[in-house]
């Protein structure tokens, strides 16, 4: 089960209270290592990303949900790279791909820019209220907390919402719903566009390098 979800921060008393004994797992220390080994000495602080991330992932498995960054684990993860706290929470809180609040089991961001908006984003958010979620806030079973956010770069293959790791694109009302219901259901649905197209080529097929949609086509001898 995942821990309770509210909607708004737990107090500091609470967060000390669940979150101020963390430190990473075995598994997790040894793959921290290996981060932090990839940067000249002394400048341990570059790691601090992949450790955030690392650390919101491990939150994520002991709670079931996508995990987030509680204050605690900020500062121990500060500590661990022996950096001041505030220099890591000015990192935490400029990368959108780090929770501050807790989160639901999948977190589906919808985009909301020009090109989604124009595509049909509008009903991507509909078709997400109809399953009972709300921007902000996570669904009563902890499964989905729904937020709008900026461009996340498939505007090709507009519109398109990320959900924790995965991106879906080509979106409709019918797909997002099926999508919503496939997840509730425990299912992983396949991501990626969700009509017929390669990546983000032109719905008949690409124009160009059309032999690399089947192999890894050679072209040299062509360009010769």
């Amino acid at each position: 089960m995942a821990d309770h979800l509210p909607n708004s921060l737990p107090s500091i008393e609470e967060l000390r209270a669940r979150w101020g004994a963390f430190a990473f797992t075995s598994e997790n220390e040894k793959q921290a290592k290996v981060v932090i080994g990839r940067y000249p000495p002394g400048r341990q602080h570059s790691a601090i990303i992949p450790l955030f991330d690392l650390a919101q992932r491990q939150i994520g498995a002991e709670t079931n949900t996508q995990g987030w960054l509680p204050v605690p684990v900020i500062e121990y993860v500060a500590a661990y790279l022996g950096m001041p706290y505030m220099r890591a929470y000015e990192v935490a809180t400029f990368y959108t791909m780090f929770n501050l609040a807790p989160v639901g089991r999948y977190h589906v961001q919808v985009c909301g820019t020009t090109p989604c908006m124009l595509r049909g984003s509008d009903d991507v958010l509909q078709a997400c209220y109809k399953k009972g979620l709300k921007k902000g806030e996570t669904t009563p079973d902890g499964l989905f907390t729904l937020s709008e956010v900026e461009c996340l770069g498939a505007c090709a293959n507009a519109p398109m919402v990320q959900i924790n790791d995965d991106n879906y694109e080509d979106l409709t009302l019918k797909s997002m719903t099926a999508i919503l219901n496939a997840l509730a259901k425990g299912e992983t649905p396949p991501p990626g566009p969700q009509v017929k197209r390669q990546t983000s080529a032109p719905l008949d097929g690409p124009l160009t390098l059309p032999e690399m949609v089947n192999e890894n086509h050679d072209y040299r001898g062509t360009w010769a």
